[in-house]
């Protein structure tokens, strides 16, 4: 039983990648939606097998080092250059501004 809770493994590794990704997504996914599905899923599959591989040569404080900075920068695009530039970090409105701000062409602007 012991085996089943240990945190040293890729699984681990993994569910967390899996949790950053379902947390993101449910509470900022607004901000992906013009985006294609296939770049969201692809970009899952990059940092899984990325942080997986890293987990495996034995570098799982690189993947989580990594993942670190990656929620740093998340972080400082939604508490600080998106409200500079006039934008909810929280519901990215006005959506038409964050739309030209990522210049987001017109047929893939879903909130009109």
């Amino acid at each position: 039983m012991e085996r089943m809770w240990r945190t040293e493994t890729i699984w681990f590794d993994l569910a967390v990648v899996f949790g950053i990704f379902a947390f993101g997504n449910i509470l900022f996914g607004d901000f992906e939606e013009h985006k294609p599905k296939i770049r969201r899923v692809v970009k899952l599959l990059l940092v899984s097998i990325a942080v997986a591989v890293l987990s495996m040569y034995g570098l799982r404080w690189v993947a989580f080092a990594a993942l670190g900075v990656l929620a740093l920068a998340a972080l400082y695009v939604h508490t600080v250059w998106l409200p500079k530039h006039g934008i909810s970090g929280w519901t990215g409105e006005p959506r038409d501004k964050y739309y030209d701000l990522l210049k987001v062409p017109e047929d893939r602007r879903r909130w009109r």
